[in-house]
C-alpha cells in the first residue's frame, strides 16, 4: 500500500524584479534626475563656461555617475542643445510674453522689461555671468546657435520695431538709435547683475541690490526717452 505523502504547504513565490531596459542605469529611474543635470549643467556653464565643462564636470556637481548624462543626453553637444532649449530659451520667450499689448504705450513697455529681467535675474541669478560668458565674449558657445538664430528674432528685433515706431510719432527722443535702445537695456539690466560683484566691492554698496537696479535703470531712461 503507498504511503500518502504529506500535503505540500503552498510557498510564497518570489517576485521577480521588474526588468530594466538593457544599457539603463538604475539611478535613472528618479523622476527628477533628468532636471537635476540640467541644473548642474548650468551652474558649471555659468563657472566655468561651456568649453571648460566636461560632462564628467557636470556628473560630479549633480553628484552621479557619468553614464547617467550620456544615458539621458548623448554627448556634450547635445547636452547643450537641452540646456539651451529647455532652460534659456524659456525664460526669453516668458521676458517676450510678459511685455503686454504689442500697440501699448512704448514707457510700459520698457517699465515692464526691465521688471521681467530682474524678476528673472532674481529667479536665475546663473544669467547675468553665463549670458556675458557664451553670449558677448568672442567665441561664446551661444552666440550663434541661441542669440542669432533664435533670441534675436523673438526679442531685439521686434523691440527695435516698437521703438522705431515710437520715435516716428514723436513720443521718444528723435537722437535716440532704437537699435543701440536695445542694447541701452540690456546694458542697464543684465551687464550691472553680471558685474554686481565688482561695483559692491569698488563702492562698498551692499545696499545696492535688484531692487535698487531696477529702479536706477529706470529713472534714467524715463529721463533719457523724454522728447
Amino acid at each position: 500500500m503507498d504511503t500518502p505523502k504529506p500535503a505540500q504547504r503552498d510557498r510564497p513565490r518570489k517576485t521577480e524584479a521588474p526588468k530594466r531596459a538593457p544599457g539603463r542605469p538604475a539611478a535613472a529611474d528618479s523622476p527628477d534626475l533628468r532636471e537635476r543635470l540640467l541644473d548642474a549643467a548650468i551652474a558649471c556653464y555659468a563657472r566655468q563656461g561651456i568649453a571648460a565643462t566636461s560632462l564628467r564636470t557636470i556628473a560630479a556637481e549633480a553628484g552621479v555617475n557619468p553614464a547617467l548624462l550620456h544615458y539621458y543626453f548623448g554627448d556634450k553637444e547635445q547636452l547643450q542643445r537641452a540646456v539651451s532649449g529647455e532652460r534659456l530659451l524659456p525664460l526669453v520667450l516668458s521676458l517676450r510674453d510678459g511685455l503686454g499689448d504689442e500697440n501699448g504705450d512704448v514707457f510700459d513697455l520698457i517699465g515692464r522689461f526691465v521688471a521681467n529681467i530682474g524678476r528673472i535675474v532674481e529667479t536665475h541669478p546663473w544669467l547675468p555671468s553665463l549670458w556675458v560668458r557664451e553670449v558677448l565674449c568672442e567665441g561664446g558657445a551661444l552666440r550663434e546657435t541661441l542669440l542669432y538664430d533664435k533670441i534675436g528674432p523673438l526679442l531685439p528685433r521686434m523691440l527695435a520695431a516698437r521703438f522705431a515706431q515710437a520715435q516716428a510719432q514723436g513720443r521718444i527722443n528723435a537722437d535716440l538709435d532704437p537699435r543701440l535702445l536695445m542694447v541701452s537695456l540690456i546694458g542697464l539690466t543684465l551687464f550691472p547683475a553680471a558685474s554686481a560683484p565688482i561695483w559692491r566691492h569698488l563702492f562698498g554698496a551692499e545696499d545696492l541690490d535688484l531692487a535698487a537696479q531696477r529702479r536706477h535703470a529706470l529713472a534714467l531712461l524715463d529721463r533719457g526717452l523724454t522728447p
